[in-house]
């Protein structure tokens, strides 16, 4: 179900595991509901919490303004940040929820890893896909063991390859256990995308969240 409350457009889906939930986090362009047939599917006990980005471009939601396709508004992603690290705290409690995984793509996967460098106790962890380095300077984190999983796409026109060794390098630098993939595919989902984030997500061990 759709809810328009707690400062997001977001659907929250029940399921078996709350204290285990998937954030999903969807592209340019995406809604509340793309992801999840995607959650569902890779994690199929978890609770599924879904926000839509609150910034438009030409019509198509984002999580935050950029100034051109790879180059981000810093003052406003900070900002879109933190009302995301508030969203997710009100539906933690709202929902009775765990500490979730984040599981973004594109658009979606940068503010993720906006979270872990700038709210690094949202996340318990995250599985970005087609992420890129969301800061010019990285802020310092501590993200101590905090599992991290990277799939990039070997031919993907709109993220290097490069972009995404060095976001994997800033994360890893700050404690998180980042391992990084990179898939014969562009910037689109492949299934290789989903056999890997399946098997990470199934052999992930968190411990219970309060």
């Amino acid at each position: 179900m759709t809810d328009g409350s707690l400062g997001f457009i977001h659907r929250f889906e029940p399921g078996p595991d709350a204290a285990h939930p998937l954030l999903l986090l969807h592209g340019t362009g995406g809604n509340e509901a793309d992801l999840v047939p995607l959650g569902r599917m890779l994690a199929p006990d978890a609770a599924l919490l879904s926000p839509r980005g609150a910034v438009s471009e030409n019509g198509m939601p984002r999580f935050f303004r950029r100034l051109a396709e790879g180059v981000f508004d810093e003052a406003d992603l900070r900002r879109r940040t933190g009302d995301l690290a508030g969203f997710v705290a009100a539906a933690r409690d709202r929902y009775g929820l765990g500490a979730p995984v984040a599981l973004g793509f594109s658009n979606g996967a940068n503010i993720a890893a906006a979270l872990l460098m700038l709210q690094p106790e949202t996340l318990a962890g995250a599985v970005l896909i087609r992420p890129m380095v969301p800061f010019a300077e990285p802020p310092a984190a501590d993200l101590a063991g905090r599992p991290v999983l990277i799939l990039s796409g070997a031919m993907d026109p709109i993220v290097p390859v490069e972009n995404a060794r060095r976001l994997a390098a800033q994360l890893s630098a700050a404690g998180a256990q980042v391992e990084h993939r990179i898939l014969p595919a562009g910037h689109g989902l492949s299934q290789a995308d989903l056999d890997r984030a399946a098997d990470w997500l199934r052999d992930l061990e968190i411990p219970h969240a309060a």
